[in-house]
Protein backbone atom coordinates (compact mmCIF):
# COMPACT_ATOMS: atom_id res chain seq x y z
CA UNK A 1 0.00 0.00 0.00
CA UNK A 2 1.26 3.50 -0.85
CA UNK A 3 2.18 5.67 2.14
CA UNK A 4 0.07 8.84 2.26
CA UNK A 5 2.17 11.81 1.17
CA UNK A 6 -0.58 14.35 1.89
CA UNK A 7 -3.34 14.44 4.49
CA UNK A 8 -6.75 13.28 3.37
CA UNK A 9 -8.87 16.27 2.39
CA UNK A 10 -12.56 16.32 1.53
CA UNK A 11 -14.15 18.91 -0.74
CA UNK A 12 -17.74 19.86 -1.44
CA UNK A 13 -18.54 20.77 -5.03
CA UNK A 14 -21.82 22.66 -5.20
CA UNK A 15 -23.27 22.35 -8.69
CA UNK A 16 -24.55 25.91 -9.29
CA UNK A 17 -27.79 24.91 -11.01
CA UNK A 18 -31.50 24.38 -10.31
CA UNK A 19 -31.76 26.42 -7.14
CA UNK A 20 -31.53 29.86 -5.58
CA UNK A 21 -28.58 32.00 -4.53
CA UNK A 22 -29.87 32.03 -0.96
CA UNK A 23 -29.67 28.23 -0.75
CA UNK A 24 -26.25 28.13 -2.45
CA UNK A 25 -24.94 30.62 0.08
CA UNK A 26 -26.40 28.62 2.95
CA UNK A 27 -24.78 25.41 1.65
CA UNK A 28 -21.38 27.11 1.38
CA UNK A 29 -21.63 28.38 4.95
CA UNK A 30 -22.73 24.92 6.11
CA UNK A 31 -19.76 23.28 4.34
CA UNK A 32 -17.44 25.71 6.09
CA UNK A 33 -19.01 25.03 9.49
CA UNK A 34 -19.09 21.24 9.06
CA UNK A 35 -15.35 21.12 8.41
CA UNK A 36 -14.97 20.43 4.72
CA UNK A 37 -11.49 21.34 3.59
CA UNK A 38 -12.40 22.79 0.21
CA UNK A 39 -15.39 24.33 -1.54
CA UNK A 40 -15.64 24.05 -5.32
CA UNK A 41 -18.07 25.02 -8.03
CA UNK A 42 -17.89 24.49 -11.79
CA UNK A 43 -17.42 26.85 -14.72
CA UNK A 44 -20.38 26.47 -17.06
CA UNK A 45 -23.03 28.81 -18.39
CA UNK A 46 -26.09 26.58 -18.15
CA UNK A 47 -27.05 23.37 -16.34
CA UNK A 48 -25.21 20.17 -17.18
CA UNK A 49 -28.22 18.01 -16.40
CA UNK A 50 -31.92 18.43 -15.82
CA UNK A 51 -33.71 21.29 -17.56
CA UNK A 52 -31.06 22.83 -19.88
CA UNK A 53 -32.55 26.31 -19.49
CA UNK A 54 -32.99 26.01 -15.73
CA UNK A 55 -31.48 28.36 -13.12
CA UNK A 56 -27.69 28.59 -13.18
CA UNK A 57 -24.98 30.86 -11.72
CA UNK A 58 -21.60 32.03 -13.03
CA UNK A 59 -18.40 30.62 -11.56
CA UNK A 60 -16.14 33.48 -10.42
CA UNK A 61 -18.98 35.77 -9.28
CA UNK A 62 -20.21 32.92 -7.12
CA UNK A 63 -16.73 32.27 -5.70
CA UNK A 64 -16.29 35.92 -4.78
CA UNK A 65 -19.58 35.88 -2.87
CA UNK A 66 -18.65 32.62 -1.13
CA UNK A 67 -15.28 34.10 -0.20
CA UNK A 68 -17.06 36.87 1.67
CA UNK A 69 -19.61 34.54 3.28
CA UNK A 70 -17.18 31.89 4.58
CA UNK A 71 -14.27 32.01 7.02
CA UNK A 72 -11.70 29.21 6.68
CA UNK A 73 -12.55 26.81 3.84
CA UNK A 74 -10.38 26.92 0.70
CA UNK A 75 -12.32 27.57 -2.48
CA UNK A 76 -12.00 27.61 -6.23
CA UNK A 77 -13.34 26.39 -9.55
CA UNK A 78 -13.37 22.70 -10.38
CA UNK A 79 -12.44 23.70 -12.91
CA UNK A 80 -12.31 27.05 -14.71
CA UNK A 81 -12.31 26.67 -18.49
CA UNK A 82 -9.08 28.15 -19.79
CA UNK A 83 -10.67 29.03 -23.13
CA UNK A 84 -13.22 31.45 -21.68
CA UNK A 85 -10.82 34.12 -20.45
CA UNK A 86 -7.59 35.83 -21.41
CA UNK A 87 -4.99 34.19 -19.13
CA UNK A 88 -3.76 37.45 -17.58
CA UNK A 89 -7.33 38.58 -16.92
CA UNK A 90 -8.07 35.15 -15.47
CA UNK A 91 -5.17 35.52 -13.05
CA UNK A 92 -6.41 38.97 -12.01
CA UNK A 93 -9.89 37.63 -11.32
CA UNK A 94 -8.47 34.81 -9.20
CA UNK A 95 -6.10 36.98 -7.15
CA UNK A 96 -8.88 39.53 -6.50
CA UNK A 97 -11.09 36.75 -5.11
CA UNK A 98 -8.04 35.55 -3.19
CA UNK A 99 -7.91 38.92 -1.39
CA UNK A 100 -11.64 38.79 -0.68
CA UNK A 101 -11.08 35.37 0.90
CA UNK A 102 -7.93 36.30 2.88
CA UNK A 103 -5.81 33.94 0.79
CA UNK A 104 -7.97 30.84 0.36
CA UNK A 105 -8.28 30.51 -3.43
CA UNK A 106 -7.17 27.47 -5.44
CA UNK A 107 -6.78 28.15 -9.17
CA UNK A 108 -8.44 25.16 -10.82
CA UNK A 109 -7.89 24.95 -14.58
CA UNK A 110 -9.02 22.73 -17.43
CA UNK A 111 -9.24 22.86 -21.21
CA UNK A 112 -13.06 22.80 -21.45
CA UNK A 113 -15.32 20.24 -23.05
CA UNK A 114 -18.99 21.34 -22.98
CA UNK A 115 -19.67 22.50 -26.52
CA UNK A 116 -22.95 24.22 -25.67
CA UNK A 117 -21.04 26.69 -23.48
CA UNK A 118 -18.63 27.53 -26.30
CA UNK A 119 -21.36 27.92 -28.90
CA UNK A 120 -23.71 29.92 -26.69
CA UNK A 121 -21.08 32.51 -25.75
CA UNK A 122 -19.21 32.61 -29.06
CA UNK A 123 -15.94 30.97 -28.04
CA UNK A 124 -14.17 28.90 -30.72
CA UNK A 125 -14.42 25.24 -29.79
CA UNK A 126 -11.44 24.08 -31.82
CA UNK A 127 -10.32 20.52 -31.19
CA UNK A 128 -9.48 18.64 -28.02
CA UNK A 129 -5.82 18.87 -28.96
CA UNK A 130 -5.91 22.61 -29.64
CA UNK A 131 -7.66 23.33 -26.35
CA UNK A 132 -5.12 21.26 -24.40
CA UNK A 133 -2.23 22.94 -26.20
CA UNK A 134 -3.66 26.36 -25.35
CA UNK A 135 -3.97 25.31 -21.70
CA UNK A 136 -0.31 24.33 -21.72
CA UNK A 137 0.63 27.73 -23.14
CA UNK A 138 -1.57 29.70 -20.76
CA UNK A 139 -0.80 28.08 -17.40
CA UNK A 140 2.70 29.67 -17.20
CA UNK A 141 1.18 33.04 -18.14
CA UNK A 142 -1.35 32.72 -15.32
CA UNK A 143 1.35 31.74 -12.82
CA UNK A 144 3.53 34.66 -13.89
CA UNK A 145 0.70 37.16 -13.69
CA UNK A 146 -0.31 35.93 -10.24
CA UNK A 147 3.21 36.69 -9.03
CA UNK A 148 3.55 40.05 -10.79
CA UNK A 149 0.14 41.64 -10.14
CA UNK A 150 -0.15 44.49 -7.63
CA UNK A 151 -1.20 43.50 -5.08
CA UNK A 152 -0.17 39.88 -5.65
CA UNK A 153 -2.15 36.95 -4.30
CA UNK A 154 -1.87 36.57 -0.54
CA UNK A 155 -0.04 33.27 -0.88
CA UNK A 156 1.54 31.24 -3.64
CA UNK A 157 -1.82 30.26 -5.09
CA UNK A 158 -2.10 26.48 -5.60
CA UNK A 159 -2.59 25.50 -9.25
CA UNK A 160 -4.96 22.61 -9.86
CA UNK A 161 -5.00 21.04 -13.33
CA UNK A 162 -7.74 18.57 -14.27
CA UNK A 163 -7.54 15.78 -16.80
CA UNK A 164 -6.22 12.33 -17.55
CA UNK A 165 -4.98 12.70 -21.13
CA UNK A 166 -1.75 10.73 -21.24
CA UNK A 167 0.03 12.60 -24.02
CA UNK A 168 -0.96 16.24 -23.50
CA UNK A 169 -2.63 16.87 -20.14
CA UNK A 170 -0.48 14.77 -17.83
CA UNK A 171 2.76 16.55 -18.86
CA UNK A 172 1.11 19.90 -17.98
CA UNK A 173 0.20 18.48 -14.56
CA UNK A 174 3.74 17.23 -14.00
CA UNK A 175 5.32 20.56 -14.89
CA UNK A 176 2.94 23.07 -13.30
CA UNK A 177 0.32 21.60 -10.95
CA UNK A 178 0.22 21.59 -7.18
CA UNK A 179 -2.97 19.50 -7.36
CA UNK A 180 -4.02 16.99 -10.02
CA UNK A 181 -7.75 16.37 -10.37
CA UNK A 182 -8.42 13.07 -12.13
CA UNK A 183 -12.08 13.77 -12.89
CA UNK A 184 -14.92 11.44 -11.82
CA UNK A 185 -14.01 7.81 -12.64
CA UNK A 186 -16.39 4.93 -12.10
CA UNK A 187 -13.74 2.60 -10.68
CA UNK A 188 -10.13 2.97 -9.45
CA UNK A 189 -8.63 0.88 -12.24
CA UNK A 190 -9.68 3.53 -14.75
CA UNK A 191 -6.96 5.79 -13.34
CA UNK A 192 -4.09 3.32 -13.44
CA UNK A 193 -2.79 4.45 -16.87
CA UNK A 194 -2.93 8.12 -15.86
CA UNK A 195 -1.18 7.45 -12.55
CA UNK A 196 1.60 5.60 -14.36
CA UNK A 197 1.84 8.39 -16.95
CA UNK A 198 2.09 11.07 -14.26
CA UNK A 199 4.86 9.22 -12.48
CA UNK A 200 6.69 8.87 -15.77
CA UNK A 201 6.22 12.54 -16.72
CA UNK A 202 7.53 13.64 -13.33
CA UNK A 203 10.55 11.37 -13.70
CA UNK A 204 11.34 12.99 -17.06
CA UNK A 205 11.65 16.44 -15.46
CA UNK A 206 13.14 15.20 -12.17
CA UNK A 207 10.11 16.19 -10.12
CA UNK A 208 8.91 14.12 -7.19
CA UNK A 209 5.28 13.17 -7.99
CA UNK A 210 4.59 13.24 -4.24
CA UNK A 211 4.84 17.03 -4.43
CA UNK A 212 1.49 16.96 -6.23
CA UNK A 213 -1.75 16.38 -4.32
CA UNK A 214 -3.84 13.84 -6.25
CA UNK A 215 -7.59 14.37 -6.33
CA UNK A 216 -10.65 12.50 -7.53
CA UNK A 217 -14.36 13.32 -7.59
CA UNK A 218 -17.58 11.42 -7.07
CA UNK A 219 -21.12 12.14 -8.09
CA UNK A 220 -23.97 12.96 -5.67
CA UNK A 221 -25.61 9.55 -6.02
CA UNK A 222 -22.37 7.63 -5.33
CA UNK A 223 -21.25 8.94 -1.93
CA UNK A 224 -21.98 5.85 0.15
CA UNK A 225 -20.90 3.18 -2.35
CA UNK A 226 -17.67 5.01 -3.08
CA UNK A 227 -16.82 5.25 0.62
CA UNK A 228 -17.69 1.63 1.34
CA UNK A 229 -16.15 -0.02 -1.73
CA UNK A 230 -13.56 2.12 -3.50
CA UNK A 231 -12.01 4.85 -1.38
CA UNK A 232 -9.25 2.76 0.21
CA UNK A 233 -8.13 1.57 -3.22
CA UNK A 234 -7.79 5.18 -4.35
CA UNK A 235 -5.75 6.01 -1.24
CA UNK A 236 -3.49 3.04 -1.95
CA UNK A 237 -2.93 4.47 -5.44
CA UNK A 238 -1.87 7.80 -3.95
CA UNK A 239 -5.06 9.87 -4.12
CA UNK A 240 -5.81 11.90 -1.02
CA UNK A 241 -8.29 14.62 -2.02
CA UNK A 242 -11.91 13.57 -2.53
CA UNK A 243 -14.56 15.89 -3.95
CA UNK A 244 -18.19 15.15 -3.13
CA UNK A 245 -20.71 16.53 -5.61
CA UNK A 246 -23.94 18.12 -4.36
CA UNK A 247 -26.88 19.19 -6.50
CA UNK A 248 -29.51 21.88 -6.13
CA UNK A 249 -31.98 22.96 -5.06
CA UNK A 250 -30.97 21.81 -1.54
CA UNK A 251 -27.19 21.18 -1.81
CA UNK A 252 -27.32 18.91 1.21
CA UNK A 253 -23.68 18.98 2.34
CA UNK A 254 -24.71 17.28 5.58
CA UNK A 255 -24.83 14.04 3.55
CA UNK A 256 -21.02 14.03 3.59
CA UNK A 257 -20.65 13.69 7.37
CA UNK A 258 -19.46 10.06 7.08
CA UNK A 259 -16.72 11.22 4.73
CA UNK A 260 -15.54 13.84 7.20
CA UNK A 261 -15.45 11.23 9.97
CA UNK A 262 -13.47 8.86 7.72
CA UNK A 263 -11.03 11.67 6.87
CA UNK A 264 -10.42 12.43 10.52
CA UNK A 265 -9.87 8.75 11.32
CA UNK A 266 -7.39 8.29 8.43
CA UNK A 267 -5.42 11.42 9.24
CA UNK A 268 -5.23 10.55 12.94
CA UNK A 269 -3.98 7.06 12.08
CA UNK A 270 -1.35 8.48 9.73
CA UNK A 271 -0.03 10.79 12.44
CA UNK A 272 0.02 7.96 14.98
Amino acid sequence: MTTMQHPIRVAAQLHPQHGTWRELRRAAIDADALGYDLLYTWDHFSPLNGEPEGPHFECWSLLAAWAEATERIELGPLVACNAYRNPSLHADIARTVDHVSDGRVIMGLGAGWFRRDFDRYGYPFGTFGSRIDQLGDDVPVIIGRLAAANPPALRRMPILVAGTGLQRTIPIVARHADIWHAHFPDRPEELEPAVAALRGACDEISRDPAEIEWSVGLEPDDLDRFLEEDVERYVAMGLTQFTLGFSGPAWNVDAGRRWLEWRDMKNAAAVA
